[in-house]
């Protein structure tokens, strides 16, 4: 069956604020470091709070989400041939 993606998205508590502080962090980035963000560094973090309007414990968080988040997929991904699942191109 097909999900609709409209009622998950009504279950998933996102504010327009957060979101929008998570695009300033995003935006602050360089290219490089979106690409890898393992090279952002402490003085890199400081840079892209202070672009960003936001402190670096912020940063912090956006990027250990990120790698939760990343880890995640692999899992899944893993599974993906283990039961056929259609979880698309990860």
């Amino acid at each position: 069956p097909i999900v609709n993606k409209s009622k998950i998205f009504k279950k998933v508590n996102l504010d327009d604020s957060h979101l929008s502080h998570i695009e300033a962090i995003i935006n602050s980035m360089t290219v490089d470091e979106r690409r890898k963000p393992r090279i952002i560094n402490g003085s890199r973090k400081k840079r892209i709070a202070k672009g960003s309007g936001n402190s670096v414990s912020e940063v912090n968080k956006l990027l250990e989400q990120f790698s939760k988040t990343k880890q995640m997929l692999k899992q899944f991904s893993g599974l993906k041939g283990k039961f056929n699942l259609p979880l698309g191109n990860f």
